[in-house]
């Protein structure tokens, strides 16, 4: 059976019958074409002429064909599923808007669907690992805020399924991440601060030790405040993952001290604008009585408060890294080459 253009041209334009999903039955009708000519012009094999690639995939396009999960993993054992697990703090300055768009943009050129599994940091973070796993729900998971020794990690490898980490580990197990080199931007910050003249110094940083971000933070703070004789002061109570009303009356207390920072550190831009509204409360300036340098992962602290010392973290690019490393790992490459780290630039810095 063939059809003419012009009733091809009539078919799409009408659209699919309301409340019917499109199959591969449909695109057939419609091109006049064998539902395995079909099916196999989808997944552009060779063997199909170019054109009728072409014809078929826009089709298919046009009437809003969408492959049936449930066929898919029936015939392959794949969900073609991502799922993205992070914590629900991270949707703080769009981190998480970010990642997706980064995760996305590489996905969008594969079958593969992203799912988000958020997850609160006073929960174990073990459960969404495993109820992905018991229930096969994705066929490879990206994942934040990486432990030295993450049990997570572990789980995933000796269950091999494919995953990518945002941020390392230090448990001797090679996986495929992508990080921010915290220890350089730590290290970069501090140095930033000694420039303007800076010596009592405060870092807000990562909750404890028990994540790895965290430990490379504290190593290239200690390193820069040690070469530059400056000294330490203690922000206790806080970090990155307390409340921002707590951080900015806080600092208020802090900033009311004799014994108050010059040069603050921060690895979080929302962080870092419940600062500036305590030292403000404090009834100091930024740029004149401290100075603040902060990580961030979109353009808001510069128009914020020009004065703050701004390196960018590119989370965009963080997310089209991680979706390349666990795609490249699902298909059987090696973790040690699926490894990658971003800079801190001193062309991103804003004075």
């Amino acid at each position: 059976m063939k059809t003419t253009e012009g009733d091809q041209k009539a078919v799409i334009d009408a659209g699919p019958v309301e409340g019917e999903r499109p199959t591969l039955k449909t695109i057939a009708f419609m091109a006049g074409l064998g539902v395995t000519t079909v099916s196999r012009a989808l997944k552009d094999a060779p063997e199909i002429g170019q054109a009728t690639r072409n014809r078929v995939q826009l089709i298919a396009k046009q009437i809003g064909y969408r492959p049936n999960r449930a066929g898919v993993r029936l015939r392959t054992g794949k969900t073609n599923v991502i799922s993205l697990v992070l914590n629900a703090q991270s949707e703080i300055m769009g981190l998480t808007s970010n990642m997706v768009y980064g995760i996305s943009e590489v996905l969008s050129e594969t079958p593969y669907h992203l799912t988000v599994t958020p997850y609160s940091v006073k929960n174990d973070p073990m459960q969404p690992i495993r109820y992905i796993v018991e229930t096969g729900s994705a066929d490879g998971i990206i994942m934040s805020r990486t432990e030295p020794d993450d049990a997570r990690v572990r789980y995933l490898t000796e269950h091999g399924i494919p995953f990518a980490t945002h941020g390392r580990t230090e448990m001797g197990i090679e996986h495929p991440f992508h990080d921010f080199d915290n220890e350089a931007f730590a290290y970069l910050s501090v140095k930033s601060l000694l420039a303007k003249g800076r010596r009592r110094i405060a870092m807000l940083a990562g909750p404890s030790p028990s994540v790895t971000y965290y430990r490379h933070l504290d190593r290239g703070f200690s390193r820069a405040v040690g070469e530059g004789g400056a000294s330490t002061v203690a922000v206790s109570d806080i970090d990155v993952d307390t409340s921002l009303g707590r951080i900015r009356n806080r600092m208020e207390e802090i900033m009311s001290t004799p014994n108050r920072p010059d040069g603050i550190v921060c690895c979080s831009g929302s962080a870092a604008i419940a600062l500036v509204a305590g030292i403000e409360a404090a009834g100091l300036k930024i740029g004149e009585d401290v100075d603040l340098v902060s990580k961030q992962s979109t353009d808001v602290l510069q128009w914020f408060r020009p004065q703050i010392i701004v390196f960018n973290e590119d989370v965009r690019h963080a997310g089209r890294e991680l979706a390349r490393a666990v795609l490249r790992r699902i298909a059987g490459v090696d973790p040690r080459e699926l490894q990658s780290l971003s800079y801190p630039d001193e062309h991103e810095r804003r004075s």
